[in-house]
């Protein structure tokens, strides 16, 4: 399609409705592509995504678990004294930014359960993988900060670096109860120091004795690698939950980035279908997230 079509295209058809065709459309070429191939070069976990796309669209999560999850049964809280709403997250409040709507916060808890959930290729943690009750942790991409509120009694110290002030602020009101042990670091990991960035080698030679990353910042987590090579390249003991799912090759490289600076790296089981990415493409699955351990 020509680029004047294209702007028709999109004038002409609603989002909503473009947004079903690609999908359609996404889900016959995985189901093409992998009917063409030998069987034995299919493995288990990609059969059972097909036999789920035999039956359903496509879907970020591509499983029957993800069913689980409707908008309608999140229950959101207004607490008068900040103006914010909350859900409640294993008897504890998680704010969001106070301007979204009751709908938005169902929609989000909804999508941030579904990742969480233990079938979940995008989960952070496992019953092996998990950071330890003296451990201090970096949440690299905190947002509304579930990953940590859930971890947030274990451990020694939080050091959630999120830069979205809306986010900042609702962070502030979740973690209240604990902020003796909880930092806000309001700036970008990425790979260089100034006044909205910092390097991940920056932090850790802070004296922060941080041993439990957890990276997920949409698609910049090369980035964020890019400023840690004294930290990947080190000797200390480390845990990494690092996202892969954004980009195409990021399983691929960030895998033997690890591995050549010896960690022990570990897939979580299943894939992810990023059909948000414009640019996926063949065989379109991706694994959610790598677990490294050194």
């Amino acid at each position: 399609m020509n680029a004047f079509l294209f702007q028709i295209y999109r004038i002409l058809i609603p989002k909503p409705v473009r947004t079903i065709l690609l999908k359609r459309n996404l889900r016959r070429k995985i189901l093409r592509y992998f009917s063409a191939l030998p069987e034995n070069e299919v493995n288990d976990e990609q059969r059972d995504i097909l036999k789920y796309l035999d039956n359903y669209p496509v879907t970020t999560f591509p499983y029957l678990f993800s069913h689980n999850y409707s908008p309608e049964v999140v229950e959101v809280f207004s607490d008068p004294s900040n103006g914010m709403k909350y859900v409640m997250q294993d008897d504890k409040k998680l704010y969001f930014k106070k301007r979204w709507s009751k709908k938005r916060i169902q929609r989000a808890y909804s999508d941030l359960s579904r990742e969480q959930d233990p079938e979940s290729p995008h989960r952070y943690l496992s019953e092996s993988f998990y950071p330890e009750t003296d451990d201090a942790i970096a949440d690299i991409g905190a947002a509304e900060g579930n990953f940590s509120l859930s971890v947030i009694e274990r451990v020694k110290k939080i050091y959630l670096i999120e830069y979205d002030q809306e986010w900042t602020e609702a962070l502030k009101a979740t973690f209240a109860p604990w902020k003796e042990k909880v930092e806000i670091i309001s700036k970008y990991v990425s790979d260089s120091d100034d006044e909205n960035h910092i390097m991940l080698d920056t932090l850790m030679k802070s004296g922060k004795d941080i041993r439990f990353l957890k990276i997920d910042v949409d698609g910049f987590e090369e980035k964020v690698l890019s400023g840690a090579r004294e930290t990947i390249s080190g000797n200390t003991h480390l845990k990494i939950a690092l996202c892969t799912y954004h980009k195409h090759s990021d399983e691929n490289d960030f895998t033997l980035l690890l591995e050549n600076n010896g960690f022990a790296v570990t897939p979580t089981k299943g894939y992810m279908i990023h059909h948000y990415d414009k640019k996926i493409k063949m065989p379109w699955l991706r694994r959610g997230l790598l677990r490294a351990t050194r």
